[in-house]
């Protein structure tokens, strides 16, 4: 039974992961994106470790994320869990990947498939423009031991029904290449394992109480005095203090904080964490820099501070401006309440947003209705960064960077399922028919 991590204590907030040693590797890959989690990893050979190692864990951590729904269900059938636990699921490019190989080598008409809902594998075929039929799925939960989905396969192959089995189990492919008999792995995506980390962090018991906390930030307009030499008159030096001061309380508004300038070349900006953490895309990307950079030719030094109470914090912001003065400025570093570093943040806009600071039941409804994750964590990031909601395909098209064809058959589904509306024509700007424009209400609430 390998081990990735020796103790079981964490900084942040303490994830459990549990999977085969591949997995383990790859979600704890994926992790590198969340700074929020400190991940105590186990790795197992058989799906039947799966509970030991949940029941070493469960003690030190907030939440367990399982590499799948086989190791999952063993450890919730033996053990009485009074934390949040998640499975990574599998949909997207993992599931093309694992036909296309098929297609290539059987054919996808005659084919059994495990733990992978009708819906999915449909959607599939249609994405890749094959017809749907011969796929023989099981018919029990997806939550089943490995030896009856390996009899089920044996029993469809044997029986000539199908060609080649399409597993997300890998003790089950590997069991059927020892019986001679053809298949396919399913490997969860970087997308699929990202998702799942979203939910469990959306679970868990610190990620709730942290959104009202104190954050403070400091914020160093870097080299002020090499522009203010250029100035002509006191009154144009005066004049660029008022602007700069003007653009950094329109950010610390977006914040809903409060600013107060300290004198000279510093500010202070008080704001709470889960705003923080919305606008920044899970302290991925504090954009306010390049804005200063463009229009005035300065850069930022920034740090940003957590604390159990408002001086901690503060002292911490001081601490996390000091790393990036010293690492040359035009950087933003934040210190966590264990003191702690995240960082070095990006100072511009991220094309993708952290699906984690998004309501559950919005993602679950939008999950339903098709809109893959990768695809609305674009839309998302276009939405909170431009304030719009309204569309034609067109837009949306270049947005997903998709066909209009495809475009409008996402568009179709989301009509279908409530997501958004149609609220008018683009009237006057090209010949031809009007292009309607559609309304993300489902994303509204975003826009401030």
């Amino acid at each position: 039974m390998a081990e990735t991590n020796t103790a079981p204590t964490a900084k942040g907030i303490a994830i459990g992961i549990i999977g085969p040693e591949p997995l383990v590797e790859k979600m704890n890959h994926c992790l590198k994106g969340f700074p929020s989690f400190d991940p105590i990893a186990r790795a197992y050979s058989r799906e039947d470790e799966a509970p030991d190692l949940a029941r070493e864990l469960m003690d030190h951590v907030e939440v367990i994320l399982f590499s799948g729904p086989v190791p999952y269900r063993l450890a919730v059938e033996k053990l009485n869990f009074k934390i949040p636990v998640h499975y990574v699921r599998l949909s997207g490019t993992g599931l093309y990947r694992a036909l296309f190989r098929i297609e290539r080598r059987w054919g996808l008409d005659e084919m059994s498939v495990d733990t992978l809902s009708k819906q999915s594998v449909e959607q599939a075929f249609r994405e890749l423009g094959e017809v749907y039929k011969g796929t023989v799925h099981y018919p029990g939960s997806e939550f089943v031991s490995k030896e009856a989905l390996i009899e089920f396969h044996a029993e469809q192959y044997k029986s000539g029904r199908v060609k080649v089995a399409l597993t997300s189990v890998g003790s089950v492919s590997s069991a059927l290449t020892e019986q001679g008999i053809p298949n396919e792995w399913v490997l969860p995506t970087d997308q699929d394992i990202i998702v799942s980390l979203e939910r469990s962090l959306l679970s868990t018991e610190t990620r709730r109480s942290n959104e009202s906390q104190i954050v403070a930030g400091f914020i160093h307009v870097d080299e002020f005095d090499r522009l203010a030499k250029k100035k002509t008159s006191e009154h144009e030096v005066q004049r660029l203090k008022l602007d700069i001061h003007r653009m950094l309380l329109g950010y610390v508004e977006s914040l809903d904080g409060h600013l107060t300038h300290l004198g000279g070349n510093e500010y202070l900006f008080i704001t709470t964490r889960g705003i923080f953490e919305r606008e920044t895309g899970g302290y991925k990307s504090i954009p306010l820099a390049r804005v200063v950079e463009k229009y005035y030719g300065l850069s930022l030094s920034i740090g940003i501070g957590f604390g159990r109470s408002a001086n901690e914090a503060g002292t911490h912001a001081r601490l996390a401006l000091r790393n990036s003065k010293e690492s040359g400025g035009d950087i933003c570093f934040i210190v966590r309440e264990d003191k702690s570093v995240i960082g070095p943040l990006e100072m511009t806009h991220p094309h993708e947003y952290d699906l984690s600071l998004i309501d559950a039941n919005l993602l679950k409804r939008a999950e339903d209705a098709g809109l893959t994750s990768g695809y609305l964590s674009k839309l998302v990031a276009h939405v909170t960064r431009f304030g719009k909601t309204d569309y034609t395909a067109q837009e949306l098209a270049n947005v997903l960077d998709v066909t209009v064809r495809s475009t409008h058959r996402f568009l179709l589904a989301w009509l279908d399922s409530g997501l958004i509306e149609i609220i008018g024509e683009e009237k006057g700007k090209s010949k031809g028919r009007p292009k309607q424009i559609y309304r993300l209400s489902f994303l509204s609430e975003l826009v401030r």
